[in-house]
């Protein structure tokens, strides 16, 4: 079989907003840490469980040069026809009230387009991007493509040295983050809330890492 051809037959059939996202991954140009775009994103949730949960609302903002740019921000309520109302208390989330939704493909379009090429951050990134692409996985879609970056890891490795084997069996919450690095935790467990705290957090953690100021994005995915 000629795989190369079977690809591209494959490709051919995703719709043209991923294709555009595609493009953008694969045109990123090498650029240095102050010219980054970072996206600190975050999603409030049904649950936990990745096959039966789903996303109630995505958050994100945007960080350039160290710099948090509040009018590039991202913020969608997602309608879904499952709910559990043991987490209302946390994330405030009714499945019926007066916030706009969109279904999720109108939100899973309009993140793709937002985040674009720009790497990715979150706090325990790992459980977000994993109920993303369960959003495009069911759409017929492949996973999002963008590098991504965990505050949690970053923070231990910006801890000096004598501590480095302590820590790394030390699990740290956003909040345990917040009150070590003296941030405030005002809207917490909105999405919104979490994904500009978290950026808050993150840029505490980038200038203890890059107190040399030679840091490199090289420097920081071998962290």
């Amino acid at each position: 079989m000629n795989f190369s051809w079977f690809n591209k037959k494959e490709q051919n059939k995703l719709p043209d907003y991923f294709l555009e996202y595609e493009e953008s991954i694969s045109n990123t140009p090498k650029l240095s840490i102050s010219e980054t775009r970072f996206v600190v994103f975050d999603t409030e949730t049904t649950g936990f469980n990745r096959m039966k949960d789903r996303v109630l609302s995505i958050g994100a903002v945007s960080l350039i040069n160290n710099t948090l740019n509040v009018n590039d921000s991202f913020e969608v309520y997602l309608k879904q026809e499952f709910f559990n109302p043991e987490t209302v208390h946390i994330h405030g989330l009714l499945k019926e009230g007066r916030i706009t939704k969109i279904t999720e493909l109108e939100a899973l379009k309009s993140f793709l387009k937002y985040i674009g090429n720009a790497i990715l951050v979150g706090h325990h990134i790992n459980f977000d991007m994993m109920m993303m692409n369960q959003i495009l996985e069911r759409n017929h879609l492949p996973n999002i493509q963008n590098k991504t970056l965990d505050t949690e890891h970053l923070y231990r490795k910006s801890k000096h040295a004598v501590y480095q084997n302590t820590l790394q069996k030390e699990r740290f919450t956003l909040d345990t983050l917040c009150d070590e690095l003296n941030v405030s935790k005002s809207d917490r467990h909105t999405a919104t809330g979490d994904a500009f705290i978290t950026a808050i957090v993150f840029l505490k953690i980038m200038a203890r890492l890059n107190k040399n100021d030679n840091l490199t994005l090289k420097d920081l995915f071998s962290i």
